[in-house]
């Protein structure tokens, strides 16, 4: 039973932390990548041309922070919106909640938070305007801001994430009661002694 709740937790860990990040970060191909914000001279918005070819292109916003800033589920950091012959085909709101940070480089205290800016599933040929903005969280200090385009990228299906994590406490708590069932072997020497009298007693008859 321990190989197999060890199983069902390692198969949690794909389906909930291992799956999305690998449909996140390396499905599809880079169309590019853009520095929308640099420290000192603000934001702005970047052009760029789409086609039908590329769909679905996943939006990755890639932000630089200056220590570690707090981030809240209550708080923007930044928000994305993507416009192409005056309509909006994207809006988002980024927080980097869930973003695990990367060191920009051992020597400096900057690291890099990843967040998903979304998917445009239905493109045309054509100019696309990408902006990105300041939101309502307070104290960040960001170094810079990159866009990451990525076309043909593959979409995960949203139940995978839940049902890895279920899987992950189900297994966790089936192999610690695994364990504890398990105990240890007996102690030989704490068994009662054999009777020294009548059938089957040891020494001589």
């Amino acid at each position: 039973m321990r190989f197999f709740f060890l199983l069902m937790l390692l198969a949690g860990a794909v389906l909930g932390i291992g799956y999305p990040f690998v449909i996140q970060n390396f499905s599809g191909k880079e169309i590019g990548s853009w520095r929308v914000y640099e420290r000192g001279s603000g934001f702005h918005s970047i052009e760029t041309k789409l086609s039908a070819a590329d769909v679905p292109v996943r939006v990755l916003v890639d932000m630089t922070s200056i220590g570690a800033p707090r981030l809240t589920n209550e708080r923007t950091v930044l928000t994305i919106t993507a416009a192409t012959g005056g309509r909006t085909v994207l809006a988002e709101t980024l927080n980097f909640v869930d973003a695990a940070p990367r060191a920009d480089s051992p020597q400096s205290g900057e690291r890099v938070y990843r967040d998903d800016g979304g998917v445009i599933s239905d493109a045309s040929d054509g100019p696309y305007v990408f902006t990105v903005g300041p939101g309502d969280a307070e104290g960040i200090e960001m170094k810079s801001v990159d866009l990451i385009l990525r076309a043909g990228a593959a979409s995960y299906d949203e139940r995978a994430q839940p049902l890895g994590f279920a899987l992950m406490g189900i297994g966790f708590i089936g192999f610690v009661l695994a364990l504890r069932r398990g105990g240890h072997p007996p102690n030989p020497n704490s068994q009662p002694p054999r009777s020294r009298w009548g059938r089957g007693a040891g020494g001589r008859s």
